[in-house]
């Protein structure tokens, strides 16, 4: 049974130990509505870009647990995951449905004409929309978005016209990176940190 000695409750405020410069926050808070959605590109973001190929076909992707938690973070303070990857695969298919994303696109070859498409279909302006990628077919939605994050291993190109580039390298963690710079601009991240250790059980 959880108990309530206040001695071993959680503290009255979480601190959060994350921090980005001011003038990178600013540039990620998004339009006058704020940012509304984050588009994710998989190979070489949510994944670290090798592709395990066998005579049957792509046997498999790692995905890092970090990234998973950070797109649920995104979407329960109301900024919309969206995935767009040029390939299609049971296993990123397999991840999206895990994590409960509705908004996926598969095996995309024009990003940029996907993108504009659900803007439009959303009413949303591309100030509105944060992007990280790592790759050319990215650059078009990296260049136009409102804020653009490329990781740590990323193309030359990507980094070059990203806002932010990730400590952390594609599938270890980037994504989760760019998720919790977008949370902490959005004004959500420490409410978001104060709800989870007041879930932790209290021994």
């Amino acid at each position: 049974m959880p108990t309530t000695d206040p001695e071993l409750s959680a503290p009255a405020t979480a601190k959060p130990a994350l921090s980005f410069p001011p003038e990178l926050l600013l540039r990620a808070q998004g339009g006058a509505l704020g940012m509304r959605a984050a588009i994710f590109d998989v190979d070489g973001v949510l994944t670290d870009g090798r592709l395990y190929i066998a005579e049957q076909g792509e046997v498999f992707k790692a995905f890092h647990v970090l990234d998973g938690h950070g797109l649920k973070l995104l979407a329960q303070v109301g900024i919309t995951p969206i995935i767009i990857t040029g390939r299609d695969s049971a296993a990123v298919r397999r991840r999206v449905a895990d994590l409960g994303l509705r908004d996926a696109y598969f095996g995309v070859a024009d990003k940029l004409a996907l993108a504009s498409a659900v803007l439009a279909e959303r009413g949303m302006a591309w100030a509105e929309l944060a992007v990280i990628g790592d790759d050319w077919p990215d650059l078009p939605l990296l260049a136009r978005a409102g804020f653009a994050c490329a990781p740590a291993n990323a193309h030359a190109e990507a980094r070059a016209l990203a806002d932010h580039v990730t400590t952390a390298r594609g599938g270890e963690g980037a994504a989760r990176e760019f998720c919790d710079l977008l949370l902490l601009a959005s004004g959500r991240y420490s409410a978001l940190l104060q709800a989870q250790h007041g879930t932790l059980d209290q021994r």
